[in-house]
């Protein structure tokens, strides 16, 4: 599959360059039914069989509370079934805190670090050593952008990071490919995708800059490779 080829070439890619995975890893990937988690999984289960150094991955869910999410759970354990992957499901009650008991006007913040907790302690529950993320180069370009003018700060997440207390490494293995190629795997693949459940999904500064951005990049082609290039050349944030 053309598809699959073209998202593990940008995977190993990434992977090579920041020594992401070392023989013995055992790989939590969060998956939580949108495309890039589903395409991650997807991928790092195919590279098992021929990345040089020998990894396992199991998949995590961490259900927020959202009301008729257990079908959405269910689509995803025969997803992973489908490829030969563990799957576990930690329940939390993130949505009634940020929503309901915190009235958060702007929730995303409080949810990410609550999400990432109870991710982080089902991973070491498991025995994982490190956390797969679907951040891909959009997510990148995005993050470094928001930061610069929300933030007036230079800086993005970081290809690898480690959580020294937790003894855990989070690893981003999309951060080289493109989201157009991430829908186009899902769709040749036929990969699980479900809408989020969250109330301010499509509804955030993410999504107002995405769009931005976007624009920008059809009138200057090449903004997300040049971002990408400013951030490794200046050795931003673990990148090189």
């Amino acid at each position: 599959m053309k598809e699959l080829q073209k998202v593990m070439g940008s995977t190993r890619r990434a992977l090579d360059h920041y020594g992401m995975i070392e023989s013995g890893d055992k790989i939590a990937v969060g998956l939580s039914g949108g495309k890039d988690s589903s395409a991650l999984l997807f991928t790092l289960a195919k590279m098992r069989s021929f990345y040089p150094k020998s990894f396992d991955v199991i998949a995590i869910t961490v259900d927020l509370g959202f009301d008729g999410f257990a079908e959405q759970i269910s689509a995803m354990q025969s997803f992973c079934d489908s490829i030969g992957v563990e799957y576990r499901v930690v329940k939390t009650q993130i949505s009634e805190i940020v929503f309901d008991r915190y009235a958060e006007n702007n929730p995303c913040s409080l949810c990410a670090k609550m999400r990432r907790g109870a991710l982080v302690g089902e991973a070491s529950e498991a025995g994982a050593n490190k956390i797969a993320l679907g951040h891909h180069l959009g997510d990148v370009v995005e993050t470094f952008m928001m930061k610069l003018m929300h933030e007036g700060n230079i800086g993005c997440f970081s290809p690898v990071t480690y959580y020294e207390d937790r003894g855990i490494s989070v690893i981003r293995p999309f951060i080289y490919t493109r989201e157009c190629d991430i829908r186009s795997l899902v769709r040749a693949a036929e990969l699980y995708r479900a809408d989020s459940p969250c109330p301010m999904d499509k509804n955030t500064e993410r999504e107002n800059m995405k769009t931005y951005l976007r624009e920008f990049d059809r009138e200057h082609r090449g903004l997300y490779d040049r971002v990408l290039t400013a951030l490794e050349n200046r050795r931003i944030d673990g990148w090189f």
